[in-house]
């Protein structure tokens, strides 16, 4: 097979799902390959390589593009409810959204959070244990842990009621299918065509009431936040708001998730994190981040000619910028496929992106993880994940675990 055969094959592998079962050894295939890999008949380019992923998201020619479909589908609930968000726009409009938003999401609420955080975590790890002994020992550490512990951070920061969590999980799985689903069947999208009505009147209502009656929380700063542009709108609102909540959610979830298996496959550096977690926990959560790439990968499109990598690429091209190669690059990180807490460059990973749309939450998500590894390993330092099989959600953007059983020592 010539070169730009084995290109073709395997960008169209990648757009398929083939890379699904197994992201690094897929991704390592294609990075050998080119770290840009295009092949004009495929109709974009992979992009699996840490200098080419940041400069891609840091050039002023590469946009995100507008949430879009055919004309029936921008008649939908789903549409209607994505379109506005920030994620989905670049240029004066993403930095007003932008800019709005960082007013309500300052360090001083979040540093306001951390006892929260703390005693919530407490509590889910009492509950955990109690739910072990009544399991034989066993607990899934997703229904659990990873799940209910983001979720009721980010609902008690919006100024949400904490009774609707549960409705809020549900819709999260929604946007998540939304974001990147693979192989959504008929039945599903119908579900998530009805989670996204259900979303828009739910944050429709709760928005003119906050503006009515203000309440601590983002939300009500975010109603309330204006600039020389006026206020955000009904639409610019809601659909915001369900993006901070997806967005404090399902990544931080998967990356609890995740960091609890790679831990167990990685022993000693689970040693050496509990003999100081509290010291350790910071750069640990960096090489998490950067091993595990709860965040897959973004896409992009150029408007005009960009070179990267020495290789050339057109205008209107869609890009897809792989996080997790990205994450995975010997070029940048030595033994890349092996767990290394105390990796010195870690930091460098892109699990947050780059540039203008780098993570809004991320100190949120920093400090979630943190704690909540600090709080785990001084419980239960000798945990152990019983032989499974493990299933990940079919997503190309998110990377998470259905189900993770742990036995709490």
């Amino acid at each position: 097979m010539t070169a730009a055969a084995d290109a073709g094959a395997l960008l169209q592998g990648y757009w398929q799902g083939a890379h699904l079962p197994d992201p690094p050894a897929y991704l390592d295939r294609m990075r050998a390959a080119s770290p840009v890999l295009y092949a004009p008949e495929a109709g974009f380019a992979l992009l699996s390589g840490h200098a080419e992923a940041s400069a891609a998201l840091k050039s002023p020619v590469v946009r995100t593009g507008k949430y879009d479909g055919d004309p029936a589908f921008r008649a939908t609930a789903s549409y209607a409810l994505m379109a506005p968000m920030m994620l989905f726009h670049d240029g004066p409009s993403h930095t007003r959204l932008r800019s709005l938003a960082q007013r309500a999401f300052t360090p001083r609420v979040l540093e306001e959070s951390r006892a929260f955080l703390t005693g919530l975590t407490d509590d889910l790890l009492d509950r955990a244990r109690q739910q072990a002994r009544a399991g034989g020992g066993e607990v899934d550490a997703v229904a659990a842990l990873a799940v209910p512990l983001p979720v009721s951070v980010i609902v008690q920061m919006l100024g949400l009621e904490g009774t609707d969590a549960d409705r809020f999980k549900t819709w999260a799985g929604s946007v998540a299918d939304l974001l990147g689903g693979l192989d959504v069947t008929p039945e599903r999208w119908a579900q998530v065509e009805a989670d996204a009505a259900a979303m828009r009147a739910y944050f429709r209502t709760l928005a003119d009431d906050l503006r009515a009656h203000p309440r601590p929380g983002l939300l009500s700063a975010l109603a309330a936040a204006e600039d020389e542009a006026g206020r955000l709108s009904g639409e610019e609102l809601l659909a915001n708001a369900v993006l901070l909540l997806v967005a404090g959610h399902e990544t931080t979830s998967n990356l609890i998730s995740g960091s609890l298996h790679a831990l167990h496959e990685w022993p000693d550096e689970r040693a050496w994190l509990a003999q100081d977690p509290e010291g350790r926990a910071a750069n640990a959560v960096e090489e998490l981040l950067r091993f595990v790439s709860p965040v897959q990968g973004t896409g992009r499109f150029t408007t005009a000619p960009l070179t990267v990598g020495g290789v050339t690429l057109p205008a209107g091209l869609h890009l897809g910028l792989s996080l997790a190669g990205a994450n995975r690059d010997p070029r940048v990180f030595a033994e890349p496929h092996r767990l290394n807490l105390a990796r010195e460059n870690a930091r460098l990973h892109l699990s947050f992106a780059a540039g203008a749309h780098y993570c809004l939450g991320a100190s949120l998500a920093r400090m979630e993880a943190a704690i909540f590894l600090t709080r785990f390993l001084r419980r239960f330092p000798e945990y152990s994940v019983p032989e499974q099989a493990l299933a990940y959600l079919p997503n190309f953007t998110l990377r998470g675990l259905r189900v993770l059983r742990l036995t709490l020592a």
